[in-house]
């Protein structure tokens, strides 16, 4: 609940900056001058990159914890195995263990989005943010047939 409380507060604070933004954008566009003109444009970009990111980031969350809940109603997410360093950070000959196991179970079923799910967490866990992304992009994609 914390997190979801965060992302959307974080979501809302962009949000309003976007619209800051391109307020400051119009202003700049309205002046007339060819510089100011062009600086209004490029002004403008940048929010609507902005909030293409955001919804783009926003619908990935929303697709991933869907598959969670329907992982976790049939009993399948994860059990937390993990040893941990007496600071709490996962122990990484751990997660690397861990990260073999799903490494296989994926290879050995690779149609199956639960499995890509699972890779998902493990390479997260050690600590490889852009493999879990795209892991989690291909089960979130073989879930929904694509």
């Amino acid at each position: 609940m914390r997190a979801r409380l965060t992302y959307a507060v974080s979501a809302l604070a962009l949000l309003f900056y976007f619209v800051l933004v391109g307020d400051r954008g119009v202003l700049l566009i309205a002046d007339g001058r060819p510089v100011t003109v062009a600086f209004g444009i490029a002004v403008l970009v940048l929010p609507l990159i902005g909030a293409w990111f955001l919804w783009h980031t926003t619908q990935f969350a929303r697709h991933a914890g869907r598959l969670s809940r329907e992982l976790e109603a049939e009993g399948g997410l994860p059990v937390d195995e993990l040893e941990r360093t007496p600071s709490g950070r996962i122990d990484r000959a751990s997660a690397d263990a861990v990260f073999a196991r799903r490494k296989a179970e994926t290879e050995a079923a690779p149609e199956d989005w639960r499995n890509w799910f699972r890779l998902a967490i493990a390479y997260f866990d050690a600590r490889d943010t852009p493999r879990a992304r795209k892991a989690m992009q291909r089960a979130i994609a073989l879930h929904d047939g694509k």
